[in-house]
């Protein structure tokens, strides 16, 4: 199921997409709900952001192979950061470059959204938290980065954490590929396979920290490539079994 997030005559809701046909949800996305039977078209809509999470908790340094390749160990444990809520935006809107920043960079990554309340779980028990699955862009000011600490205020400007189109809820989180391209031009290509702390440890290990609430996302990292951007580049990313989002730099 593809649960979306739209505007349409200036009021937000979430509704089912299947194709190109929008089904509204009645009721609560996070309790119980039901499919309306009123008919929208995607075109018809705006899309936004598929949650509004109270926190969006980042992970770094979270795949094998970005590691190995940069020449960095393994971290024995998740490396947690925290994005400003207010940094979200949604598909084919605009990452804007602040003034503060001449280096920020993109990163593609699988984002947890989480379902219900969430404390102190298990591994085992950890993915019954999760809603679903969607794409993140974890916008990075590369240069504020390396002059302040720790790593939130780099990333947490707004418009740095794009989200989107969908939620997906049937996702299998363990092996699925992602694909980043700016401006046509392949610049990340990798695999959740390479995960080192896979989505039943994070939720585990992040709830016995924080309580997570329903709508919160969860960044789990992002594969070899991560790089720069210029004012007028077109960003689209891929992620298998969720779809495709396009955001521009300005």
């Amino acid at each position: 199921m593809k649960i979306v997030r739209y505007r349409i005559n200036a009021k937000v809701s979430y509704g089912i997409l299947d194709g190109e046909i929008i089904k509204p949800i009645e009721g609560e996305l996070y309790e119980d709900f039901s499919i309306g039977k009123e008919t929208l078209y995607l075109k018809d809509v705006e899309l936004v952001s598929p949650c509004v999470p109270s926190k969006i908790i980042g992970i770094g340094l979270n795949y094998y192979d970005a590691a190995k390749k940069n020449g960095l160990d393994i971290p024995k444990e998740p490396i947690v950061f925290l994005k400003a809520p207010s940094s979200v935006i949604g598909p084919n809107e605009k990452i804007i470059q602040p003034e503060m920043s001449q280096e920020i960079c993109y990163e593609v990554e699988l984002a947890i959204v989480v379902g219900k309340r969430c404390k102190d779980v298990k591994e085992e028990t950890a993915l019954d938290y999760v809603l679903g699955y969607t794409i993140a862009n974890d916008v990075t000011a590369k240069d504020v980065m390396a002059r302040t600490k720790p790593w939130a205020l780099a990333k947490s400007f707004d418009t740095f954490t794009p989200l989107g189109p969908v939620i997906e809820t049937e996702l299998n989180p363990m092996n699925v590929n992602l694909r980043l391209c700016v401006n046509g031009v392949l610049k990340q290509d990798g695999n959740t396979k390479d995960i080192i702390f896979g989505v039943p440890k994070l939720i585990s290990y992040l709830s016995k920290v924080m309580t997570l609430e329903p709508g919160d996302v969860i960044l789990t990292g992002t594969p070899y490539g991560g790089g720069l951007l210029s004012k007028g580049d077109v960003l689209k990313m891929e992620i298998e079994g969720i779809g495709s989002m396009i955001n521009y730099v300005d």
